[in-house]
C-alpha cells in the first residue's frame, strides 16, 4: 500500500505515545519492576506464566518476514539453581494476531511443553557433565514443545517435538551456549523459524524511577537495573503474507499483536496473563482490576471506562508537575486513545498521520478499539535505527511495533514532560541507560544469549 506519512506529525506522536507508557510506569511506586513484570497480584506469585515483554518488528535481515518475540519469567538470576527456570507444563503460551481490526485473534501461535527429567533419586544436578548439544546425555533435564497455528479454519501442528534451549547453568556446564541456541532454532513448514529457550533480559532501564522519579532531582540515573537477569523467550520469524489479512501485506500491511498465558485449572484453561504494549496493566489499571484485566480479551477493552479514563487523564503528568514543576499537559488525551486503542490513522483521531491502524488495511471491516501492539509491516527496516524510534523520525520504531533496541524509557520521560505539545525536549530528562548491556544479534532470534554470571557480585 502507499504510505501517507506525515513525518512531522509522527515525531510529535512518538513523544505522545511515550507519554502514556511513562504514565503507566510511574503510577505505582511500589512495583519495583520493569515493563510488565509482576504487574498484577495473582501473576506476581506465578512467574512461569507472567508475560514480561512483547516485541514485533520487520526482520532487519529478512524484510519480507516479521519477527515476534514474547518473554516470560521475570528476573531470572543466572545462578538460581539447582532447579532452574522452566515453562509451565500445565499452561498454553500464545502469541496472537488481529489483522482485520475486530480485536479478536485471527491467528494464534500456541506452545505447550512437557518435561524430560532423568534425575530421579540419583542426583540434584541439572547436568552431570559438560553439555555440548541439546541431545547430550549429560543434560539430565530438558523440555520439549508442540507449536500449533490456530485460525478459524482449524489447528495445524507446526512443530511436534521441539527442544527448548536449556537454562545457562555456567561455563563449565555449557562451554559453548551459542551452539545450544543455534540447535534450538527450528524451521517451520512453508517458511519461517521458531525458537524457545532462555535469553538475556533485553529491556534496559534504570528502575529507580520508582524512587520519587529518580530521587526527586534526577540524582539516581545511569544504572541498568535489569542488567544480568535472564528471561524465557518464545520467538517466531514469519513471512508477512502469513500474517496479513487475506495473505496480502501490500493491501493489508497492519497487524495487532499480543501474548497471553492460559493456565490449566479444574474447569479447563483460563487466561491468567496478557501483554501487548508495555506497562499497561502494571501501572494504568487500578489494583482492584489488575487480575481481571489479565483475564480480559482485547475485544472488551473499550468497555472498561476506568481504564480508558486513566489513558485520557494520565496521573504521571501531575506527578512530574508536583515533583519537578513541569506543568501537566491539558486533558483529555484523545491522541493517547488513538495510539493505544485504535492505532494511528487520520480518520481515528487528532494525529494527522497514517501509520499503524488496521483501518489502513483495505480489506478490514469496522474497527473495535483495543489495547495491543500494532505494526505496519510495509515500513522497511531503517538502515540506521534510532533508539528513540518515531520520536526521532525512525518510523519502524516504537510505537509502530517494538524493536529490541527501542529506548522506551527515554521516549517516555520526554513525553511526560509535555514534548508532544511543545515540540521541545529537556536534555537532562533521561535515565542515562541508552542501550542494553549486551549487543543484539544480526539474525533470528536477535535477542542476546542468556547470561551465566551472578547479578549480585562483590
Amino acid at each position: 500500500m502507499e504510505l501517507r506519512i506525515n513525518r512531522r506529525a509522527l515525531v510529535g506522536l512518538g513523544v505522545a505515545a511515550a507519554l502514556t507508557a511513562s504514565s503507566f510506569a510511574l503510577l505505582r511506586a511500589d512495583t519495583g519492576t520493569a515493563s510488565s513484570h509482576r504487574e498484577a497480584p495473582m501473576i506476581a506469585g506465578d512467574p512461569r506464566n507472567d508475560n514480561t515483554d512483547v516485541y514485533a518488528f520487520v526482520s532487519p535481515d529478512k524484510p519480507d518476514t516479521v519477527t515476534l518475540l514474547s518473554n516470560w519469567i521475570p528476573f531470572e538470576e543466572p545462578h538460581g539453581g539447582p532447579n532452574f527456570y522452566t515453562f509451565d507444563t500445565k499452561s498454553r503460551y500464545n502469541i496472537k494476531i488481529d489483522n482485520n481490526g475486530d480485536a479478536k485473534p485471527d491467528i494464534t501461535y500456541q506452545w505447550t511443553f512437557r518435561d524430560e527429567d532423568r534425575r530421579g533419586n540419583d542426583t540434584f544436578l541439572y547436568n552431570n557433565g559438560p553439555v555440548t548439544s541439546l541431545d547430550d546425555q549429560n543434560l539430565l533435564y530438558r523440555q520439549r514443545y508442540t507449536l500449533k497455528r490456530i485460525t478459524s479454519k482449524g489447528s495445524t501442528t507446526l512443530v511436534a517435538n521441539g527442544i527448548v534451549a536449556p537454562s545457562n547453568t555456567g561455563p563449565a556446564s555449557m562451554p559453548d551456549y551459542g551452539t545450544l541456541r543455534a540447535q534450538s532454532i527450528t524451521s517451520l513448514p512453508g517458511g519461517g523459524k521458531t525458537f524457545a529457550g532462555q535469553s538475556d533480559e533485553a529491556f534496559f532501564l534504570d528502575l529507580r524511577v520508582f524512587d520519587l522519579l529518580y530521587g526527586g532531582d534526577l540524582s539516581e540515573v545511569g544504572q541498568d537495573t535489569a542488567r544480568g537477569y535472564n528471561v524465557h523467550t518464545l520467538g517466531l520469524q514469519i513471512p508477512a503474507k502469513d500474517l496479513a489479512l487475506k495473505g496480502d501485506p501490500k493491501r493489508n500491511p497492519v497487524v495487532g499483536v499480543w501474548s497471553t498465558t492460559d493456565k490449566q485449572g479444574p474447569k479447563g484453561y483460563v487466561q491468567v496473563s496478557r501483554l501487548g504494549n508495555p506497562l499497561v496493566n502494571e501501572v494504568v489499571v487500578p489494583a482492584g482490576l489488575k487480575d481481571a484485566f489479565n483475564a480480559l480479551p482485547p475485544a472488551k477493552d473499550a468497555d472498561i471506562a476506568p481504564v480508558v479514563k486513566r489513558v485520557t487523564d494520565p496521573e504521571v503528568a501531575r506527578l512530574l508537575e508536583s515533583i519537578y514543576g513541569i506543568k501537566a499537559p491539558a486533558t483529555p488525551r484523545n491522541d493517547l486513545v488513538e495510539i493505544f486503542l485504535t492505532g494511528i490513522a487520520k480518520g481515528n483521531g487528532p494525529i494527522m498521520a497514517d501509520l499503524n491502524s488496521q483501518t489502513l488495511n483495505k480489506d478490514a471491516g469496522k474497527l473495535r478499539p483495543a489495547e495491543m501492539l500494532r505494526l505496519n509491516m510495509g515500513i522497511a527496516p531503517a538502515k540506521d535505527p534510532n533508539r528513540l524510534g518515531v520520536l526521532a523520525g525512525d518510523l519502524q520504531g516504537f510505537p509502530n511495533g517494538r524493536r529490541l533496541a527501542d529506548d522506551v524509557v527515554d521516549i517516555e520521560l520526554q513525553a511526560v514532560a509535555g514534548a508532544a505539545l511543545t515540540g521541545k525536549l529537556i536534555p537532562a530528562l533521561t535515565d542515562k541507560v541508552d542501550r542494553n548491556d549486551k549487543p543484539f544479534g544480526k539474525s533470528f532470534p536477535y535477542i542476546p544469549l542468556p547470561g551465566n554470571v551472578a547479578v549480585n557480585q562483590r
